[in-house]
Order: structure tokens, then C-alpha cells, then sequence
């Protein structure tokens, strides 16, 4: 077998790992922030009729513009975020990371920067990279939330090309304040993106930046419906903003990127809205559920308005990562001491997530934590 090394790889990628959740095999995965309840029985024959009605047209390209897909996106936006979307301000694409590639693609590039606050979405980066993109990190506050000073003075600080922000921010959970992304978007003559993928569990009251795009045309926000539609198997992401920058995607997209497989799938899915999306009021309860009973335990856990919990106060992350593998439990190491993330999954597997805790930390006869 030839070694990678032996290859002429980009330097810039040589020692890099590639991005990837363990996938094991195991009673509880709770590691990957999927909606574990699923596909409901009237979704899964809508989808099999809607795949088998293009199924004899598969000899033929799919709609390049996914126009049909893109317009049931925007009525869907419009009608859960109460701002209007229009069919031309929705890009579609094989999930929410091939949208944020295109962007980087359309607004990155050798000799141009990104800036993102980390911890946050570690694909963020990734992409950057391969783009030929600089990254700049901001950085967070303690409690893992930002200052809208602060992040426009590190924006006009670096003068990048693209920021990247997220609400709720992955792998915390927090939400965003509208007045930081109007600070970086006053901040910048570059792209400002806000990657809302969870939106649809925040708490009530949280805002979306889909109420900010009205004449501001450098600002994207991203959506995904791998996980309050279920739907991560299908592969679908899409973005709302100014049709400029819809028509700048256009200019570096593969063509026919989007298969009519998967154009009718989401659209099948999205005909049933309500039935998919009443999951995400049982998740949001389990989410809750798992904040409480941590903290019970004299752990921290981050108030989150998505569909997992960042879990703090850890003496050692790693090794109670492992002491829960052995009892079926999979949860996310994400790399920062002392904390696990754990998917709010449903009402047994957070049962079982919350029992395998307990065990684990009394079986290591330590101090569970810091106090909540």
C-alpha cells in the first residue's frame, strides 16, 4: 500500500486528519446530533412514491436550479420565521456543508481570509481550508457566548473575507444575539454567514437572522434538514439570501449537483412539515431532561437551544467517554477538557444516557464535578 506521504499532496493538507464521528455499533448513538426518532410511516411512502414518480426519468439530468425544491424551501421559511423568503434568495445543495464550500468557494480563496469564534461547527475551518482560505479564529468568552464590541473589533481587526457565525453554536448549544451579527456585518465589507442548522429547537423567543437579510446583501443564513426533518440521510442543505449571491453559487457549483432523488425526497418531506417537525418538541424536553439531571449530578451543563447538551465539569472527558462506550452509550468528545457532548436522542436513549452516567461516575469514586 503507498503511504499518503508518498503522493503529491497539497502541503497544506499533509498531517491533517479527516473529519468524521466515530460510527460504532452500539445500543445508544448519541454522537452525531441526528433526530433519533424515526421517519414517520406516512413520510417514508410519500418518499418511496415520490423517488419511484422520477425513477423513469433517471436517464435524464435533474433540474440544475432545483427551482421546484427552492420554492417549497422559501414558502417553508416563510411560514415557520414569519419574514418572507422568496424562491430566488434559496440555494439548495448535498447538505448544509456543501452550501458553506460553494460560499467559500464563490467569496474564499488563495489569498483571502475566514474568521470564525471557536469552539464552534469544527467543519467551519475544515472547508476554509481546503478552499485555499487563511482561517482566523476570534475566539469565545469563558461562558462560550460573544460580545457584539468585541466580535466587531476582532472582525475589523482581521478584515476577513467571510465570518462565520452560528446559532445555536455547535458543540455549546448557545444561541446568538441578532445585535452580534449586526455588529459583524457593520464590522466587514466581506460575507457574513450565520449557520442556523438547529434553529428549529431554540428556545422561545430566540430570533432568527433570517430577519436581518432586508438590505443586506452580504448576509447568508444557513439551514440544514438533517436534523429537525430527520432527514441527515437524504443529504440536503440551503442557505436564504440576497439572489446575488444565489447567482455567485451559481458560478462554482458542479453541474446538476442536487439529484432528482434527492430533490423529491426533501420535497416529500417537507409536504409533511408538521408530522416531521412534531418531533422537535419531544426532543427539546429530552434536551431539557439532560440539562437538569446533569446539573443534579454537580455537573455543568450549557444551556442549549439545539438538540444536544454540552456537558461540563469533567475531571477526565476521556476517560468517562470510554466508561460510557462500555456500557452502549456513544456520545462526542469534541476536544475541549473536561466536557462531553451528548445528543438529546428519545425518551429511552436518554434514559439510557442519564443511567450510564450515574454508573460511570459513581464506579470512578471521584468527585463528580464542579457545581452547576
Amino acid at each position: 500500500m503507498t503511504p499518503l506521504d508518498d503522493l503529491p499532496l497539497r502541503d497544506d493538507l499533509r498531517g491533517q486528519q479527516p473529519y468524521g464521528a466515530p460510527q460504532l455499533d452500539v445500543p445508544v448513538r448519541l454522537n452525531t446530533n441526528e433526530n433519533s426518532h424515526p421517519t414517520p410511516p406516512e413520510v417514508v411512502e410519500a418518499v418511496v412514491e415520490a423517488v419511484r414518480a422520477e425513477a423513469s426519468a433517471l436517464n435524464r439530468y435533474p433540474d440544475r436550479e432545483a427551482a421546484a425544491l427552492r420554492a417549497d424551501l422559501a414558502r417553508y421559511l416563510t411560514a415557520s420565521s414569519g419574514h418572507p423568503v422568496r424562491p430566488e434568495q434559496v440555494w439548495a445543495a448535498n447538505g448544509s456543508n456543501e452550501v458553506l464550500q460553494q460560499l467559500l468557494q464563490a467569496f474564499g480563496g488563495p489569498g483571502r481570509t475566514a474568521l470564525g469564534f471557536t469552539p464552534s461547527y469544527s467543519m467551519h475551518p475544515i472547508i476554509t481550508a481546503t478552499s485555499g482560505t487563511a482561517w482566523a479564529d476570534g475566539g469565545r468568552r469563558e461562558d462560550f457566548t460573544l460580545d457584539p464590541v468585541e466580535v466587531a473589533d476582532r472582525v475589523r481587526s482581521t478584515a476577513p473575507d467571510v465570518v462565520f457565525l452560528t446559532s445555536p453554536n455547535n458543540p455549546t448549544g448557545t444561541a446568538l444575539g441578532l445585535d452580534v451579527v449586526e455588529a459583524a456585518y457593520a464590522a466587514t465589507s466581506g460575507m457574513v454567514v450565520v449557520d442556523e442548522a438547529y434553529a428549529e429547537f431554540a428556545r422561545p423567543g430566540t430570533r432568527s437572522a433570517l430577519s436581518l437579510l432586508p438590505g443586506r446583501p452580504r448576509l447568508v443564513v444557513t439551514r440544514t434538514m438533517s436534523k429537525a426533518f430527520a432527514l441527515a440521510g437524504a443529504r440536503v442543505g440551503y442557505l436564504a439570501a440576497d439572489p446575488a449571491v444565489v447567482d455567485a453559487l451559481r458560478l462554482v457549483r458542479l453541474p446538476y449537483h442536487l439529484s432528482a432523488l434527492t430533490q423529491a425526497c426533501a420535497r416529500a418531506a417537507l409536504a409533511h412539515t408538521g408530522v416531521l417537525l412534531s418531533t422537535v418538541e419531544q426532543v427539546k424536553h429530552q434536551r431539557d431532561r439532560i440539562v437538569a439531571e446533569v446539573r443534579e449530578l454537580g455537573l455543568r451543563a450549557v444551556p442549549s437551544d439545539a438538540n444536544f447538551v454540552l456537558v461540563g465539569g469533567l475531571d477526565d472527558a476521556p476517560a468517562l467517554w470510554g466508561q460510557l462506550l462500555a456500557r452502549g452509550v456513544l456520545v462526542r468528545d469534541v476536544g475541549l477538557p473536561g466536557h462531553l457532548r451528548v445528543t438529546a436522542g428519545t425518551e429511552l436513549e436518554t434514559t439510557a444516557f442519564l443511567t450510564a452516567l450515574r454508573e460511570a461516575l459513581a464506579a470512578a469514586d471521584a468527585p463528580a464535578g464542579v457545581p452547576a
